[in-house]
């Protein structure tokens, strides 16, 4: 076999032919010179079109390629330009490289296949480039995978949600499909502005045809699902709702704590606690916040301690548990359940559960859709587990658009391929 012949197959170009192989004077590096194909020379860069040729353009030039074994390789190649009757005189087609880029498709692929799988500093020290450079493939890469993909196509049931991915209240805003389990869109910002980015990208006759829309009370999100999709059932996120009881039997157990210290305003009403209690109701926290079924042995201890000494907070975390339980039964059972428990908290003279029995209230249609078609926001809170991980094990990002195309590539269904495999990995 022709050692030319060994090259091209070994560098696997697409419509390549290469013409000479040598070795840079003491730099670690293979320099293979190719040219065009035959039946890929001679195309408009943008179009594909073919063309007369025009000049040299910039003479040759060089792509980074896969390594071999402990070399790098870069491809060289000359790059005439062409003269297209519908784009002009522009570049004519690389078939291995993107346009403008310094590298071949083959390793833009292995870079961001091993971004989804590995941090930036491990791809960046293996592959033998700028920290900046993974980003900046991810981004291309994904830019691609976007163009020739319709992932927006036949969604019905959505979900979205905000994400902090960095210090100083930075936040993305993400969108994911309940029935593929898909991350569809992400965008940076935390208002309404940023969901209607989203479903101006989606267009009118799509976003009319969303059914279902689960999100928390945010009212900038409710704002923009009205505007843009006002048929679509809205459901409040069973977790979000849950947090809320949670947050309001943490204030009765602070002003208990409060109490049992002297620290309350009215200590000469409330009575005071030993010092002991205190110490004990401050290490209740995690007996109360923590499901039932999941209690240790001690933490069941402390529970009947706190039936036994203090009514309101045990009360309280009774109806913290009762609406958990409503989003465990669901559908009609479920809402004949919820209205026991409003008139419940409503004559439970705690103002915490008091005030949360207000805000169930307000939130009643959408957490009624809820129960009735068992939506919630447990899948996006998983994908935002996953972005977390990118983040973190990317140790930050400069760009979001970055952490963007990554989080698009590794949860958006549709993740890079490895040079040479014939099925995703």
């Amino acid at each position: 076999m022709q050692n030319r012949i060994l090259w091209g197959r070994l560098l696997g170009l697409k419509d390549a032919v290469v013409q000479d192989v040598s070795l840079g004077d003491g730099t670690g590096q293979i320099v293979v010179g190719v040219r065009i194909a035959a039946k890929a020379a001679g195309r408009c860069g943008r179009c594909l079109r073919r063309s007369p040729r025009y000049d040299r353009g910039s003479g040759r030039r060089r792509w980074r390629h896969l390594d071999a074994g402990l070399l790098m390789v870069w491809i060289e190649a000359e790059v005439p330009r062409v003269s297209c009757r519908t784009c002009g005189v522009t570049t004519c087609h690389i078939p291995w490289a993107r346009a403008g880029a310094g590298h071949t498709a083959d390793f833009d692929h292995h870079i961001a296949w091993l971004a989804t799988n590995a941090s930036k500093t491990a791809v960046a020290t293996l592959a033998r480039i700028a920290w900046r450079t993974v980003g900046a493939i991810i981004t291309r890469v994904w830019a691609d995978i976007d163009a020739v993909e319709d992932r927006l196509a036949g969604i019905r049931r959505i979900g979205i949600d905000e994400i902090s991915y960095k210090k100083g209240h930075r936040y993305l805003t993400i969108v994911v499909d309940h029935d593929s389990g898909r991350l569809l869109w992400a965008g940076v910002g935390q208002d309404a502005e940023t969901v209607d980015e989203f479903f101006e990208t989606l267009g009118p006759e799509r976003a009319a045809q969303i059914t279902h829309v689960s999100a928390d009370a945010a009212p900038w999100i409710a704002k923009s699902v009205r505007t843009h999709c006002p048929n679509a059932v809205r459901c409040a996120d069973a977790f979000h709702v849950v947090a809320w009881a949670t947050k309001a039997l943490d204030q009765v157990r602070r002003d208990a704590w409060n109490r049992a210290t002297g620290r309350a305003r009215d200590t000469a009403a409330t009575g005071r606690y030993a010092t002991g209690q205190a110490r004990a109701l401050k290490s209740a926290r995690w007996a109360l916040w923590k499901n039932p079924e999941d209690l240790t042995m001690r933490q069941h201890d402390k529970l009947t301690w706190i039936a036994k000494t203090d009514p309101a907070l045990w009360r309280a975390y009774l109806l913290k548990e009762g609406l958990r339980h409503i989003f465990k039964i669901k559908g009609a059972a479920g809402k004949t359940a919820l209205d026991r428990w409003l008139s419940w908290a409503a004559r439970c003279r705690i103002p915490a559960f008091v005030e949360l029995a207000r805000t169930i209230k307000r939130h009643r249609t959408e957490i009624d859709n809820a129960l009735d078609h068992n939506l919630s926001n447990a899948l996006i809170e998983s994908i935002n587990t996953k972005i977390r991980r990118i983040t973190r094990t990317a140790y930050g990002f400069a760009n979001p658009e970055a952490l963007i195309a990554l989080a698009l590539l590794a949860h958006g269904g549709h993740r890079p391929q490895l040079p040479g495999r014939t099925t995703h990995t």
